[in-house]
C-alpha cells in the first residue's frame, strides 16, 4: 500500500471515530477535550460535529493553522502531564469525550500518558467509567473493521 493510500485510510478511519463518538455523546453532559492541537484539523472536525459543546484543547505549543486554534480560554498550553489535572480542576466537570492525539514515536511513553489523561479525564464515578469502556469498544472495533 503507498503511503498516500496509508495516509487516507488512516485520516478517513480517525474522521469516522469521531463522528461515531460525536453521536454517542448526544446525551451526555460535559466539555470536550482535544489532547494535541498539531496542526488543528481535528478539532476544526469536533467544533464542527459539536457545535454546542464547549472544546477544551491541550498541546505544548500552538503549530496550527490560524483558523483552528480555539480562543484562549479553551487553549491550555504546556506539557500535557503537568497542565491536564490542573486544567480539570479548572473546567470543573468530567469531560464527555476526550480525544488523545499526541503520540511522540514512543510507544511506552504514549501508553503511560494515554493512561494518566484517561484517568484525569474520567473521574471516580462507575457509570463514567462504564461508558468510557462502551465507547472504547465500539470505537476500537470501528477502528478496526476500516483497516
Amino acid at each position: 500500500m503507498s503511503r498516500l493510500d496509508s495516509f487516507i485510510r488512516r485520516v478517513s478511519a480517525q474522521r469516522d471515530c469521531l463522528n461515531a463518538a460525536a453521536g454517542m455523546i448526544a446525551d451526555v453532559p460535559g466539555p470536550v477535550l482535544e489532547l494535541g492541537l498539531g496542526n488543528g484539523r481535528t478539532y476544526d472536525h469536533l467544533r464542527e460535529r459539536l457545535p454546542n459543546r464547549e472544546i477544551f484543547v491541550f498541546d505544548r505549543r500552538i503549530a496550527a493553522h490560524s483558523a483552528c486554534i480555539p480562543d484562549e480560554r479553551h487553549m491550555i498550553l504546556g506539557n500535557i502531564d503537568a497542565t491536564l489535572a490542573h486544567a480539570m480542576a479548572q473546567i470543573g466537570a468530567l469531560a464527555a469525550l476526550a480525544h488523545c492525539d499526541i503520540g511522540a514515536g514512543d510507544k511506552q511513553a504514549a501508553l503511560d500518558l494515554e493512561r494518566a489523561s484517561r484517568a484525569s479525564v474520567a473521574g471516580e464515578r462507575q457509570t463514567d467509567r462504564s461508558r468510557l469502556r462502551s465507547l472504547a469498544a465500539t470505537l476500537r472495533g470501528l477502528a478496526g473493521s476500516i483497516r
